[in-house]
């Protein structure tokens, strides 16, 4: 995969600006790009977004997990995670690194390390003295390329068309 999707940018885009019932052409997109392997995420955003019981919840439950939602259990994944996990640890305070670790997200920067993939979120950079941990601070950390949702739509000429209503 080019791209991996943080779990934030499923949820926003079906509570805000590509619900499902309004936008359906972004998530033909998502498969569309998938289906050219440009674009995934990973397991563990999978199971985040599968415990919600919604639609987005049955969206992600359709998708084809090894193709579409990378695993994340191949021992360079898991090397480089236990690399970020240790930074975070010695870098944060318990009760700010632990929201991040009990998360998809340090997953998510080690897989994009590992594919050399950009890790697609719509987290923003924090200052370096920010007690927050935030994965463009992480990814900045070790080399991991990001950008937003925006971003990635501009990059690869998505488009979207109006149909009229039935």
């Amino acid at each position: 995969m080019q791209y991996l999707l943080d779990a934030n940018t499923f949820i926003q885009a079906k509570k805000q600006y590509y619900a499902m019932d309004i936008c359906p052409g972004y998530w033909d997109w998502l498969e569309r790009e998938n289906g050219l392997g440009r674009i995934g995420s990973i397991s563990e955003v999978a199971r985040e977004l599968k415990k919600q019981e919604d639609e987005l919840s049955s969206w992600v439950k359709g998708r084809n997990e090894p193709d579409f939602f990378l695993p994340v259990d191949d021992q360079q994944t898991q090397e480089i995670y236990t690399e970020i996990a240790n930074y975070v640890v010695q870098n944060y305070e318990e009760k700010h690194f632990a929201p991040f670790l009990n998360v998809a997200d340090p997953w998510l920067v080690a897989k994009a390390k590992v594919t050399g993939a950009v890790l697609v979120t719509h987290e923003a950079l924090v200052p370096a003295n920010s007690k927050k941990v935030k994965i463009p601070n992480i990814c900045n950390q070790f080399d991991v390329q990001y950008m937003s949702t925006f971003t990635l739509l501009r990059r690869l000429d998505a488009r979207f068309f109006l149909q009229p209503a039935a």
